[in-house]
């Protein structure tokens, strides 16, 4: 039988940044037992989410690790600017318009994009066609007034 095809979900950034939106995305991720890789464009974005996963609450902290760290492999949370998935990840988190490469094998892929960025938006809306032709199922989704997130498409 074959596998499930990956789930694309597309998080328009409005009212929310990044570094509010992804650590809430993240622990709802392992809440469901999954694990998750966070593949960004670029070295500073992976330097700058190693220390805010560690410090974004006072109260709590998020388990995570990036690649080429020790044991890299056996974090529930991986960051990284790699093609691969070393930690066997359920979910992919595309962060600063990163390539997706191959989704198969993941069963959700989260692509988030600021809205208020038109270059963000744009990439956001060639990817969706690309992940469709791709046999993935697409769902678009905007924050409401209230800050939770709902479906729209």
């Amino acid at each position: 039988m074959a596998a499930e095809p990956c789930e694309v979900w597309f998080y328009h950034l409005e009212r929310t940044s990044l570094d509010a939106a992804l650590p809430e995305l993240l622990e709802k991720t392992l809440a469901r037992g999954w694990r998750a890789l966070v593949r960004a464009a670029g070295p500073e974005r992976v330097e700058h989410l190693d220390g805010w996963l560690w410090s974004y609450r006072d109260e709590s902290f998020l388990p995570h690790g990036v690649e080429g760290e020790p044991r890299a492999e056996r974090q529930p949370i991986l960051i990284t600017t790699g093609m691969a998935n070393p930690n066997r990840a359920d979910a992919l988190f595309l962060i600063d318009d990163a390539e997706p490469g191959d989704v198969e094998g993941y069963r959700r892929c989260v692509l988030l994009f600021d809205g208020r960025d038109e270059a963000a938006v744009a990439a956001a809306r060639k990817r969706w066609p690309a992940f469709k032709a791709a046999g993935c199922a697409v769902s678009y989704w905007r924050q409401g007034e209230a800050g939770g997130w709902r479906k729209e498409g």
